[in-house]
């Protein structure tokens, strides 16, 4: 049996759908269940493998769909610039070095009015991601390598602009695997035995590739552009479908119609054709199952199991740092962290040692800095990027949220394993799950009519409150007892369970 669990791309800021699938990767290989997460968008400069590895994908787990036709594996970045060097005869044509920037190299070769540009992997680095190469002052080819070279892209002029009419990829021995040819936002792929014209095509190609038997799964985390392919030729394996956030729209549902959320549409309207559905929390399994009852007059099989789940839950090596706050996620207009910043901001009028620290990274990061500079909280307000949390959620006293809809919350997960005090909105479904009002925490009423004085006036009296008014040692031992229940050993059982009764159905 193998599990192949399908998403769309990965990226430097990756969503909580990556990392429950990085979670998922992890129990996969304590349970010993073979598991394969394929990526199915194209990723034009970067290698993959920078993405996956990043958050705790295998190599060998890993498929990135437009690199699976060729027998180049999924590897991190070494191919060495006196390889290209070697590659493109720099010595025997007199070529000549030049140094651009830390991270990028050219090579000249002026009698033939050529040269190629090496962007590396790094500042100083010998590595190199790609190459440029460039004729009479026309971009003729991209190559972008691993170990090897695994595609280059071809270009020619049009309109005073370099166009790019076909990838070619490689097998590690430089044949060719097959060309992409682009034209005017059509596409084909040309194979040896086949031609392809669409990449819905190569998708189904790909799954038939995979001879999928009975025993087999499908997991299907997003769905856009890619789930009609996939349910039209994944039998005979069983499908599955895991819902990462809120499924339906409260505002125009009502007695006689609902409005599901139009990422798990396509799904839900073939909800007889899934074999199971799968969603985070015990809440959401309710209200789903009550609400196909209600309007479809049928119920799917639909099991809860959380989306990430704790090694072990992790004990302060040091005192907890006075009135230290943490949020994680993507800076992303959903997750609010620009109210969390104003709050603190207000908190701070009230308690001079509170400091709040915000990790992740993504398109608010600018907007979110500049609030922070215009009141000259630098102070106690820091940007901290990508980190490895495990280690770090247990030097604070309190975890925030200002996010208004979370299908589960994993770094509200991880905080309740490290047994921080919680504030965050009464919304669905992560914060009902994680935060137990005045046991380890406080849940705030949230309107959307609300205006932002109003709202980030709500969440600094709820920290200030949290902090001066209530004992940090029972809120810390009643999130360690909530985190109890998300340890890996019992997560592990919940898939061990579904995949059996998966295999005797």
């Amino acid at each position: 049996m193998t599990i192949y669990n399908f998403n769309h791309g990965i990226g430097w800021a990756s969503s909580g759908v990556e990392y429950a699938q990085a979670y998922r990767a992890k129990i996969f290989r304590r349970i010993n269940e073979p598991a394969k997460f394929i990526f199915t968008d194209f990723f034009p400069t970067e290698n993959i493998e920078n993405f996956t590895a990043k958050i705790g994908f295998a190599d060998q787990e890993v498929i990135w769909l437009y690199q699976y036709f060729s027998d180049i594996r999924i590897a991190p970045n070494s191919f060495k610039l006196e390889q290209l060097e070697q590659s493109i005869n720099f010595n025997q044509r007199n070529g000549e070095l030049e140094v651009l920037s830390g991270k990028k190299v050219r090579l000249n070769f002026r009698q033939e009015n050529q040269f190629v540009t090496a962007y590396l992997l790094a500042e100083g680095s010998q590595i190199v991601e790609r190459a440029e190469f460039v004729i009479n002052n026309k971009l003729i080819r991209k190559d972008f390598y691993t170990y090897t070279k695994v595609f280059s892209e071809y270009y020619t002029p049009q309109e005073k602009k370099a166009r790019l009419y076909m990838r070619r990829f490689f097998n590690q021995d430089g044949s060719i695997a097959y060309d992409q040819l682009l034209d005017s936002g059509s596409e084909l792929y040309r194979f040896p035995q086949r031609i392809l014209y669409s990449k819905e095509e190569l998708l189904a190609y790909f799954i038939e590739t995979l001879n999928l038997k009975a025993q087999d799964t499908i997991i299907l985390d997003r769905a856009t552009d890619i789930g009609q392919v996939v349910y039209r030729n994944c039998k005979p394996a069983k499908i599955g479908v895991v819902i990462h956030a809120d499924h339906f729209s409260e505002s125009i549902t009502n007695e006689t119609q609902i409005l599901w959320n139009n990422y798990y549409e396509y799904q839900f309207d073939n909800a007889k054709r899934t074999d199971f559905f799968i969603t985070a929390t015990d809440s959401q399994n309710k209200l789903l199952s009550s609400q196909f009852k209600k309007y479809k007059n049928f119920i799917p099989k639909i099991v809860t199991i959380p989306v990430g789940g704790l090694e072990k839950l992790e004990l302060p090596q040091e005192k907890r740092r006075k009135n230290s706050l943490i949020t994680a996620s993507r800076l992303a207009a959903e997750k609010h962290i620009d109210w969390l910043v104003i709050a603190v901001i207000k908190a701070h009028n009230k308690l001079a040692d509170i400091s709040l620290d915000i990790y992740g990274e993504g398109g608010k990061h600018a907007e979110i800095e500049k609030i922070i500079e215009a009141n000259h909280a630098e102070s106690y307000i820091k940007l901290k990027g990508h980190h490895d949390l495990a280690k770090v959620y247990q030097k604070y006293e309190m975890y925030v949220s200002a996010s208004t809809s979370e299908g589960f919350g994993l770094t509200l997960m991880e905080a309740v394993g490290s047994g921080l005090m919680m504030v965050g909105f009464d919304v669905r479904y992560g914060n009902q799950t994680f935060i137990e009002q005045q046991k380890n925490g406080l849940l705030l009423p949230y309107n959307e009519s609300d205006g932002l004085e109003k709202i980030t006036t709500n969440i600094a009296n709820a920290i200030v409150e949290s902090l001066t008014d209530f004992s940090q040692k029972d809120l810390e031992k009643e999130s360690y007892e909530i985190g109890r229940h998300y340890l890996m050993s019992n997560i592990s059982q919940d898939w061990q369970k579904l995949l059996e009764e998966l295999r005797h159905d």
